[in-house]
Order: C-alpha cells, then sequence, then structure tokens
C-alpha cells in the first residue's frame, strides 16, 4: 500500500502519536539520564566564556520572560533561553552522543524542553515523552541520511537535531498534525552547521542557534505561518540540498520508527570525558595500557593511534594551541591519558595544552585508520592504541566499538553521580545538588517544571546595574 501525504506529514503523524503510556520503562530511564545529564553539563557550561561573551552581546537576554538561564538568577524570553541554555549545553564537549545521528541528541531538546515546559508549566510526563518523540525523530532522521551526511561536512547535531527539537516543541505546544508539518517544513529552511568550526566558540552557538530556531519554527507554526509541506523531498529540497541523488533513503525514517525507541537501543551515550566524543574509545585504550603497565610518560618512545575513518577527520590535529582545540586533538587527549590517566575541565584551559611536558608527548602521537574499522564495519567507535617504550617493549589495547556510556555499556550509579556532582558543583551551592539530582531521577513525578528549574538558580539578587544580571552564586 502506497504511503500518503508528504514526509513531513508523516512524521507529524508519528511524533504525535506517542503517548507516555505506552512508553517502555527502559525508553523512560533513558530519557531520565539523558535528561539530567545534559541539565549538568549546560549547568557546567554556563560559565564558559563562549556563553558569557553571547549574553555580553547586545540584543541576547534582554527580554523579560519566565524562562531560567540556568545557574543564574536570569528569566528572559523562551526564544533567548533556548539560544543561551542551548550553547551552554555544548559548551564543554560533555555531553552525550548518538551513533545514528553522528552527533548529540538530548542538546537539541533539553533546554527547548526546559523552556517551552517552564512557560507552559508542563509536567514531568509530558517532558519525557516529547523527548522521547524528540530522540526518535534525530535518531531516524539520521539513518536515512548518514553517513554521507557527517563525511560532507554538516554538523548533524545540529542540521539533523534541528527536526528533534521541532518534534519535541509541536508537541509541547500541542500542535496539531497539519502544524507539526509546516513547522517541520520550516526547519529545512532553518537548519545549519558546519564541522570547519568545531574546535572554536562557533560550534556550541551551532546548538544555540538551532534550539532557537526549531523552536522559533514551531511557534511560527502555532500562529499559522506557511512552509511547503513537501520541504524534504522537493527538487530542491533537504534531502538533494543537504544530501544529494542517491545518498539518502527517506522511507528509513518510518521502517523502524518506535521499534524500539532509539532511546533504549543506542540511546544517549553519556560522555565520561569533557572532549570529543570520537576520541574516548582512544582514550579508554590509553588509560588501560597505562594502568595495566604502570608505564612513565618519559619511557615512551612512540604511541600509535588506529580508528575509524569516520572518526578521523576532525581529532586528527598534531598541534592545537587551545583549549578548545585540545578538545578535538587525539593527540592531545592521548597524551593526557598516558601522563596523569585523568581528564577533566581542567586539562582543556590554553594553559594546559601549552604545558611543556605534554606538548613532548604529544608530539610522539601519530594517528592513522585502522585496517580492520572501515566505514563501513560495525567498528564505527573504536580504536586501538600501542605505546612503544624506549626498552622495545609494544604495549597495545584495543576497543572495537563503545559510543560512550549508553544502554549497552551503562555507567554506574557512582559514576553517574560523580559526573552530576561535577559538573554542577561548578556553578550551584553544595546544598542543591542532591535535591536536584534527586528531582531529576524523579522527573516523570514531577507536575510542573517550576518545581525543577527552580533548583537550578542560586537564587542571587539580580544587580539592575550589572549587565542583564547575568550573576551566579
Amino acid at each position: 500500500m502506497k504511503n500518503s501525504g508528504t514526509i513531513a506529514q508523516r512524521l507529524a503523524e508519528k511524533i504525535l502519536a506517542l503517548r507516555y503510556d505506552d512508553l517502555p520503562g527502559e525508553a523512560v530511564h533513558w530519557a531520565r539520564l539523558g535528561f539530567l545529564d545534559t541539565v549538568a553539563v549546560t549547568l557546567a557550561g554556563v560559565c564558559e566564556p563562549c556563553v558569557e561573551k553571547l549574553m555580553a552581546t547586545p540584543g541576547v537576554a534582554e527580554t523579560p520572560g519566565p524562562c531560567l538561564i540556568l545557574g543564574t538568577a536570569l528569566r528572559t524570553s523562551v526564544l533567548e533561553a533556548a539560544l543561551v541554555n542551548g550553547t551552554a549545553s555544548h559548551a564543554l564537549d560533555f555531553d552525550d552522543v548518538n551513533m545514528h545521528i553522528g552527533g548529540h541528541p538530548s542538546v537539541m531538546l533539553v533546554p527547548a524542553l526546559l523552556a517551552l515546559g517552564e512557560a507552559g508549566e508542563l509536567s514531568g510526563r509530558d517532558i519525557i515523552a516529547a523527548y522521547v518523540s524528540g530522540f526518535e525523530m534525530e535518531a531516524r532522521l539520521g539513518q536515512a541520511v548518514n553517513f554521507h551526511h557527517y563525511q560532507k561536512g554538516w554538523h548533524p547535531t545540529v542540521t539533523l537535531g534541528i527536526f528533534g527539537t521541532v518534534a519535541a516543541s509541536a508537541r509541547l505546544l500541542a500542535l496539531d498534525a497539519e502544524r507539526t508539518a509546516t513547522a517541520l517544513a520550516l526547519a529545512c529552511s532553518l537548519a545549519s552547521g558546519i564541522k570547519a568550526n568545531f574546535g572554536t566558540m562557533t560550534k556550541p552557538l551551532h546548538v544555540g542557534h538551532a534550539v532557537r530556531n526549531g523552536v522559533f519554527a514551531a511557534l511560527l507554526a502555532q500562529q499559522g505561518y506557511t512552509a511547503r509541506l513537501d520541504a524534504f523531498e522537493h527538487k530542491q529540497g533537504f534531502f538533494e540540498v543537504f544530501n544529494g541523488a542517491g545518498t539518502y533513503d527517506a522511507e528509513s525514517i518510518f521502517a523502524r520508527w518506535g521499534q524500539p525507541f532509539d532511546v533504549m537501543d543506542q540511546g544517549p551515550g553519556l560522555k565520561q570525558y569533557p572532549c570529543c566524543g570520537s576520541t574516548h574509545a582512544a582514550i579508554d585504550c590509553a588509560r588501560e595500557i597505562r594502568l595495566r603497565h604502570k608505564i612513565a610518560p618519559e619511557e615512551i618512545k612512540s604511541v600509535e593511534m588506529l580508528t575509524n575513518p569516520l572518526r578521523l577527520p576532525h581529532i586528527d590535529n598534531p598541534n592545537p594551541k587551545t583549549g578548545l582545540e585540545g578538545k578535538f586533538s587525539v593527540h592531545y587527549v592521548l597524551a593526557r591519558a598516558l601522563s596523569g590517566g585523568k581528564i577533566g575541565f581542567e586539562h582543556f584551559t590554553d594553559a594546559a595544552v601549552a604545558q611543556a611536558g605534554i606538548r613532548i608527548l604529544m608530539g610522539k602521537v601519530t594517528a592513522g585508520i585502522h585496517p580492520d574499522m572501515g566505514a563501513e564495519t560495525p567498528h564505527l567507535f573504536g580504536a586501538e592504541v600501542t605505546v612503544v617504550m624506549n626498552d622495545g617493549r609494544r604495549l597495545s589495547h584495543r576497543i572495537d566499538h563503545r559510543v560512550c556510556r549508553g544502554p549497552a555499556d551503562p555507567m554506574s550509579e557512582d559514576e553517574l553521580r560523580a559526573k552530576f556532582n561535577g559538573c554542577v558543583s561548578r556553578t550551584l551551592p553544595d546544598a542543591r545538588i542532591a535535591p536536584l539530582y534527586e528531582a531529576l531521577m524523579s522527573l516523570e513525578t514531577l507536575q510542573r517544571m517550576g518545581q525543577l528549574t527552580g533548583l537550578m538558580s542560586p537564587h542571587v539578587r539580580v544587580n539592575p546595574s550589572t549587565r542583564r544580571g547575568h550573576q551566579r552564586g
């Protein structure tokens, strides 16, 4: 039987059909963890320079409104909160990843859900259902266009994730199917973001801009704005322009929708290290070698890292000069992992990247393509690290595939709490950390989002003489 309606119309039906009561427990669990993790990294990221500079820009977050800029005493409009919190959520590159989207799914959802949830006084169940629906939208679209879309140079987190933002926003705004389809079509024109700007402040700005645009598309559709409902499949539409003929499979979006939900299958892969997810398997390999063999940096002659060709282009940076560039240098993170084992916020400053001993070890690292980890193999997020010692020993460790810590390899409760506490303590007083964690872990019980966001502000009095009251406790 032939499918009726445009792709946008068919997607709208899928997005709106989901009901919280029909969700498997595992889907609710992973939605809760993805939401919690994103709140944590957003609170950690709000004090980063890219957010400070964004908020110092005239016109940003100057409109009073109901929505909290996380970790501050400032409240602004839905759109401006989406912009700033979206940027903060990706500022540290500590947010979750997903293989199907080829990027970061939750940062395109949580800032929008917080803003719209607060403005509309929506419940935790509303938020979880919208999160799962938006996550499914991102993942299934990613399966239809990747990895050509990813390799072409688009930043899939935003060019695909914006449609997850629209899906989640449409649900929270109670749009009907026609207006949801229109919002998706609008987003076809609002999607943007290129990988050339990785390693700069522009990468997290991609997320803030795209979250704002996704919410904006849904709000415009709510007002009766128009767009072509065939904007995906049109000869000059999203698929042909962003990918090109023969490089996508639109029907695959619908083939496995919700069977199972991607949030409980691939899921949000939570990060252990605040740097590019494509480096994490290599970091784990290096840490294992260091732990197992008790090696010292001065004993190392050379280090070779081999990985999947999809991982290499944006992490093969042997000479990073800044902390941001260090997040996208496998040479730098391997030097860190082999010299001290730990990789945290403090290792991604300009001064840390410039340390003499680290730069010497970094110069011994080479990166290349693994012969067993081709682009068409299952080993998309794998790596093998070989350390050659001055005494001739060759020490190797290999991980075939690990997309951070998702359903296949979840964090322990202790690991989750440690990451959460480390992130949130950058912004909120200690007394807030445990209550916020418990509230997030019982998200589905909240009657309105204000109960949650009230825990994300230090409640510092806003000083009118200070630029827009951007204060933290």
